[in-house]
């Protein structure tokens, strides 16, 4: 059901061993391009053609009205709304804390330089509607950018052939609690391409955030710089480092967890105990059979990107970790929180066995949109951060500007931009001295 990748005595870089799916977004590109570029010259009508095309729903406009949304809240379950409320509460909590606070710094006297923090204008969130719906995306990506003081945000979502052509009603219902009004049936490259050019019902945004699927991702990267991005996001993994402590039935039910998300799910356990391999082999068959996706999981699990991964010790099972660079980290070790500590690379953490995954993905309070398929190493997972330019606002005075304008000419004319060191010389009445 589940592979083996033996690493006891390697020498070898783990990247070069380590499972990983095949998400080859260069490949998608040559695809979203031209659906790209029908959207950014026929706007509406391109749209609603690629959704007739890809999705079997033709809509009448791409614009969610704003009665569906005020009755999918209506119609929410109760119990549901109550989970989606203190999702948000907490999620928030978290955000509120992460705001910045503008600093000025005095280099010299009548020299400050101050790092002004500046809100995005306009964004949009991307949640996706795939095999899975996720009214807990829409909270994930709404909240930090209403904490970060984003006054533009809009929210697109594939429409749901089982609903009507409409957006998922649970979606709707979260866009509800958080009070956006501005929603799209819209999915898939066309929705990145909606955002990013506009079209005549859906002003261009600034900023393109939240997962999907390869075709997401392709279209982020072929429009970037004309949106900015939070990340080209591949198919979720996890990560369970676990020595022989760890409860086997709990992290293969942590395994199946992710798994059910996407056939190109990653599931990965790296463990030092023979014994607990084992053991979660067993576990993985036993519950497997009794899950409701196993389809959907047997692939995943069965897949190139997912595997028991052996070491020697916690020591390379952490090296192990940090070369993988997860998603979604589990450590259910003895100390976890000190052997947590000595991660470097992952989008979220989870500590013990009381941490699963399942509970960042909804209630932690821990954003959700984290980086895949290796970026954790060099990037973070969605935060009030992402919606925030920081801008530095140099004010010097004449005096301030005098006393270091000689460092000034000579390192221009050490660049050989004569212009920049004449810029400063303009500014007074006498020639500032070669140093």
């Amino acid at each position: 059901m589940i592979s083996r990748i033996d690493l006891r005595g390697s020498t070898s870089d783990p990247r070069d061993l380590l499972p990983r799916a095949e998400f080859d977004v260069e490949d998608a590109l040559e695809k979203v391009r031209p659906i790209c570029e029908d959207v950014r010259h026929r706007g509406v009508a391109a749209l609603i053609e690629i959704t007739e095309r890809f999705d079997g729903v033709r809509l009448a406009s791409t614009r969610v009205p704003q009665q569906e949304i005020t009755d999918a809240l209506t119609t929410l379950d109760p119990k549901v709304r109550a989970a989606l409320e203190e999702t948000i509460r907490r999620v928030r909590i978290v955000h509120r804390a992460q705001r910045r606070t503008d600093h000025t710094t005095q280099v010299v006297p009548g020299g400050t330089v101050t790092e002004r923090w500046v809100p995005m204008d306009r964004v949009g969130l991307y949640v996706p509607g795939g095999l899975a719906v996720y009214p807990s995306s829409v909270v994930m990506n709404v909240v930090p950018a209403q904490e970060a003081g984003v006054a533009g945000i809009a929210v697109t979502s594939p429409p749901q052939k089982d609903f009507a052509g409409k957006v998922h009603p649970a979606v709707l219902a979260a866009c509800a609690l958080l009070g956006v009004t501005e929603v799209y049936a819209v999915g898939g490259a066309q929705a990145v391409a909606m955002f990013a050019y506009g079209t005549e019902e859906c002003a261009p945004v600034n900023l393109v955030t939240g997962p999907g699927n390869i075709y997401v991702a392709a279209a982020k990267r072929l429009l970037k710089g004309r949106i900015g991005i939070d990340a080209e996001a591949g198919p979720t993994e996890i990560l369970v480092l676990a020595d022989d402590t760890a409860d086997a039935g709990e992290v293969a039910a942590d395994l199946i967890s992710q798994a059910e998300h996407d056939p190109m799910a990653a599931s990965v356990l790296v463990t030092d105990s023979v014994a607990l391999a084992e053991a979660v082999e067993a576990a993985l068959v036993e519950q497997v059979a009794r899950t409701k996706h196993r389809e959907r999981v047997t692939t995943a699990l069965g897949g190139r990107q997912s595997a028991v991964v052996l070491v020697d010790d916690l020591t390379q099972g952490l090296a192990v970790a940090n070369a993988y660079a997860a998603e979604h980290l589990e450590i259910q070790t003895r100390d976890a929180a000190a052997v947590a500590a000595r991660v470097r690379n992952a989008g979220a953490v989870f500590v013990g066995r009381y941490a699963p995954v399942s509970l960042g993905d909804y209630a932690a309070g821990s954003n959700h949109v984290l980086p895949t398929a290796g970026c954790a190493c060099h990037s973070s997972g969605l935060s009030v951060q992402s919606f925030l330019r920081g801008i530095h606002v140099v004010d010097y005075s004449k005096q301030a500007l005098a006393e270091v304008a000689a460092h000034v000419v000579t390192l221009a004319d050490a660049e050989d931009l004569p212009g920049h060191g004449d810029a400063v010389r303009a500014r007074f009445d006498w020639t500032v001295p070669n140093t």
